[in-house]
């Protein structure tokens, strides 16, 4: 494959691609939209993504805040609501931009504990709740699904650690939330009950716009001060939002989207585990698999050479794990059959004993 573009299954971008209507937009997009700033303010709005925003998750458009992509507002909220030597809670088994985020202020950052079971990670709940006393944080962070790991948090769970911390500002990150086609989106309804709940979505990743950096967050009324932090006097990419309202008025390209993706979940781990391997349950764009550490080299060289790019971990706490991206139905199938191509031979055999 050498003279042949690699596929990219390291990156957890869609390679679907972003809906028919936001390659419109791009065809019919006039020069007005680049020599003039946003006009939203006339009607006392801030732009009409957030009117837009606002009313999908029924809250005040004041409560919208909009970011480059989930980034933007994730660092804004640790540099708001982090202070030199208080503590940031996160995930054992996470994105390690939110350690390098709580750095730059001179944060302290714990993990609280996620369990890893044969099937999937679990959030420790009770000792995330337990750490209140202890280490009085400054902001709390949970991703869900995590990455890399593609759990979620419960819902029952959401709230027994929204009661906990009612006076801390909670943050979660829900990057890729949509993954699950039969997931309620009921979230913007937390914000009302909880006032320092912010919750965090992207285009980048289902929508398939992570070259646009569009993100946003919704806010409980208590939040307000960082809204205020985080607003542009001139406003925001106006072509970038034409690109998110026309993701969000397709909404039966992206379900279909989900759908192929949950179908591709399951395939994938299948497979991986009639080779013997742990596949871990995922509502992400991703699984994370678990493999035999002398599998490793081998399985990397043979999918490096056809240009088929997962990514394996070289942590010592993941040593053996790979996470990967789901492409588009073809491309996954292609890798599949890649993988069992290149699977060392001896390993087969004692897979098919049972051992791992």
């Amino acid at each position: 494959m050498s003279h042949q573009e690699p596929i990219l299954f390291d990156r957890n971008e869609n390679r679907y691609g972003p809906a028919p209507a936001c390659l419109q937009v791009l065809r019919d997009a006039d020069k007005e939209l680049l020599f003039n700033y946003t006009r939203a303010f006339q009607q006392g709005n801030y732009s009409d993504l957030s009117v837009r925003l606002s009313e999908l998750h029924n809250v005040e458009e004041k409560r919208i805040i909009l970011g480059y992509g989930c980034e933007d507002i994730l660092k804004g909220a640790v540099h708001y609501f982090l202070k030199k030597g208080r503590t940031i809670l996160i995930p054992s088994a996470s994105w390690w931009y939110y350690t390098a985020i709580a750095d730059e202020v001179g944060g302290i950052t714990v993990q609280f504990p996620l369990v890893e079971t044969p099937e999937s990670y679990e959030f420790d709940v009770e000792a995330l709740i337990n750490m209140k006393e202890e280490h009085n944080p400054g902001i709390v962070l949970i991703a869900s699904p995590n990455n890399p790991t593609g759990n979620v948090l419960s819902r029952q769970d959401l709230l027994r650690i929204l009661e906990a911390y009612r006076d801390t500002p909670v943050m979660l990150d829900q990057a890729y939330f949509g993954h699950n086609p039969h997931e309620e989106d009921d979230f913007g309804g937390l914000t009302d009950q909880y006032p320092n709940l912010i919750f965090l979505r992207t285009f980048s990743k289902l929508y398939a716009m992570a070259g646009v950096r569009m993100g946003y967050g919704v806010i409980g009324e208590g939040l307000g001060g960082f809204q205020k932090f985080c607003a542009r006097n001139s406003g925001y990419n106006r072509i970038s939002e034409r690109l998110a309202l026309a993701a969000l008025d397709s909404p039966e390209y992206y379900a279909d989207i989900a759908a192929r993706m949950a179908a591709d979940r399951q395939e994938m781990s299948k497979v991986f585990r009639g080779l013997g391997c742990q596949a871990f349950e995922s509502e992400a764009n991703f699984i994370l698999v678990k493999f035999p550490d002398w599998v490793v080299p081998t399985l990397k060289e043979a999918l490096d050479s056809q240009g088929l790019i997962i990514k394996f971990f070289k942590e010592e706490c993941f040593l053996g794990y790979a996470r990967i991206s789901l492409g588009t139905d073809v491309e996954n199938a292609k890798l599949l059959d890649a993988v069992k191509d290149a699977w060392p031979e001896k390993y087969e055999q004692s897979a098919c004993g049972g051992e791992v």
